[in-house]
C-alpha cells in the first residue's frame, strides 16, 4: 500500500474511534464508557464529579489531539449550561456548574429536574442536607430543595 492508502485507513479507524454512538439505554457515549456521576450542590452553584472509562485504541488519539475531544464529549454527556472543567484525565473528571440551582434569597435553593444524554449507571445527587442515589437513569427527576448556612445572611 502506498502512504495515501495508509493515511486514508488512519483517518477513518480515527472518525470510527471518535464519532459519537449512544443508544437510549445505554451508559456509553463514542468511546466512553460512563460509570458514575455525583453532583454536589453548593450555593447556587454544582461540583460535578465524573468517573468513566476511554477505549484503549482512543487513548492514542489523545496524545496526537489532546484532550478537547473527551472533554467535549464529556460535556455533551452532562447536558448541563455554565460548566467549566477542573480537571479531566482517562478515568475521571470535575466540572464546576454554574448557576446550576435557582436562588430564591436567604441561603434557598432550587436544583431543577436533568436529563442527561445518556444512561447514568450510578447518579448521586447530594445538597448540604440529603443525598439521592439512583441507578441506570438519565434523568434526575422532580428536583430537589436546599439550603446552603454558608449563604444565609441573619
Amino acid at each position: 500500500m502506498n502512504k495515501c492508502a495508509y493515511a486514508f485507513l488512519a483517518l477513518v479507524l480515527l472518525a470510527l474511534c471518535i464519532a459519537p454512538t449512544s443508544a437510549a439505554n445505554d451508559p456509553r457515549y463514542g468511546y466512553i464508557t460512563l460509570d458514575s456521576i455525583h453532583i454536589n450542590l453548593h450555593d447556587a452553584n454544582a461540583t460535578v464529579d465524573m468517573h468513566y472509562t476511554v477505549d484503549e485504541g482512543t487513548r492514542f488519539i489523545f496524545f496526537l489531539l489532546g484532550e478537547q475531544d473527551l472533554k467535549n464529549k464529556l460535556i455533551t454527556i452532562l447536558n448541563f449550561d455554565n460548566v467549566q472543567a477542573q480537571y479531566i484525565n482517562f478515568t475521571d473528571a470535575e466540572f464546576i456548574v454554574n448557576n446550576a440551582s435557582y436562588s430564591y434569597g436567604d441561603g434557598v435553593f432550587w436544583f431543577p429536574s436533568h436529563q442527561f444524554n445518556v444512561v447514568v449507571p450510578k447518579l448521586i445527587v447530594e445538597t448540604p442536607q440529603t443525598e439521592r442515589n439512583f441507578t441506570n437513569t438519565n434523568i434526575f427527576p422532580d428536583g430537589i430543595g436546599y439550603f446552603d448556612s454558608a449563604t444565609t445572611s441573619h
